[in-house]
């Protein structure tokens, strides 16, 4: 059986880990270093730390995966493959030249369609039909490697980037346990991809949950739904912030960014449709219900929103 070292750190590599745990020869993980999180600010440890730590499999959590002292740990392992599921950092050719089977990648979309660091809520915003993941070898590329195998699912019409995170986990998981011992076997050849048709998805910033009401109404619904549960999207009222976290897009005509009353029911202009929030919360304040919202601001709703 090949020996395998992991790099993973987030929740969408824990169902990858679990996986390799309970069928494949795992000798090391590599995950980031424990980071300051909450209001006191303590060090939490990754979600896949826990995992390896409980199973007793040995770790490392170089601050740089391309410092001398990881990459002779990596080298002491001696593996024969790595595997990798959002570890968070780009491996150099220095760790990629390590094990003799390459490095293999659970990326969440169907490449070359969204490569880079945030596809799950590119394919929200971008408004696609369906979505998946993509096991591939890793090069010194941006996601550019050799594919090994794909697998598609379709988006819901309430799809959010945190629904899609954990179906996208899973169903890399699934592939990826399926697809290696294929691939080590010599049975699956590598598929270059075709560039022609790459997109590129880079890393969000938050700045970017601030709404645009120029934009029109399904455009402002799916960044909600691609921002849920980060970075959020939020506007403005009065000087103060106002995260929009959830909604739809409808019909009508009113000023972007101006508060209307529609049948009872309260909307927003856009720059085509109107946009009907559902939750909100003003900074500093607990989410509402939007009737709630209004039962404490009555003025809301007649507000301009976005200064």
């Amino acid at each position: 059986m090949a020996k395998i070292v992991f790099m993973g750190t987030p929740d969408f590599a824990a169902p990858s880990l679990n996986a390799l745990m309970e069928s494949q020869d795992l000798i090391g993980v590599v995950t980031q270093p424990d980071r300051p999180a909450g209001r006191n600010k303590g060090l939490r440890e990754s979600t896949v730390k826990q995992l390896a730590r409980s199973a007793g499999i040995p770790i490392i959590q170089p601050r740089r995966i391309r410092e001398e002292g990881a990459i002779e740990a990596l080298r002491a392992w001696k593996a024969d493959v790595h595997v990798v599921a959002a570890y968070g950092q780009i491996l150099p050719q220095s760790v990629l030249d390590l094990p003799v089977r390459g490095t293999v990648n659970v990326h969440a979309s169907l490449l070359p369609r969204w490569r880079g660091a945030a596809p799950i809520q590119a394919a929200i915003r971008a408004g696609d039909r369906k979505s998946g993941v993509t096991i591939m070898l890793v090069d010194a590329g941006l996601d550019t490697g050799p594919t090994l195998a794909k697998r598609a699912r379709s988006l819901a019409n309430d799809e959010t980037g945190q629904s899609l995170h954990d179906k996208l986990s899973m169903l890399g998981a699934e592939l990826l346990v399926e697809t290696l011992p294929r691939y080590l076997s010599g049975e699956i050849e590598p598929q270059a991809q075709d560039n022609a048709l790459a997109t590129y998805a880079p890393q969000i910033k938050k700045e970017e949950g601030r709404i645009d009401w120029t934009r029109s109404a399904s455009e402002i619904e799916r960044l909600v739904r691609a921002f849920t549960p980060w970075p959020g999207t939020h506007t403005f009222w009065s000087g103060r912030q106002l995260r929009i976290l959830a909604g739809h897009a409808g019909d009508g005509v009113a000023e972007a960014g101006r508060v209307v009353d529609v049948g009872g029911s309260l909307a927003i202009g856009t720059g085509r449709g109107l946009y009907f929030p559902r939750t909100l919360q003003l900074a500093g304040k607990r989410r509402l219900p939007v009737a709630d919202f209004l039962n404490g601001y009555r003025e809301f709703a007649r507000a301009r929103l976005g200064s």
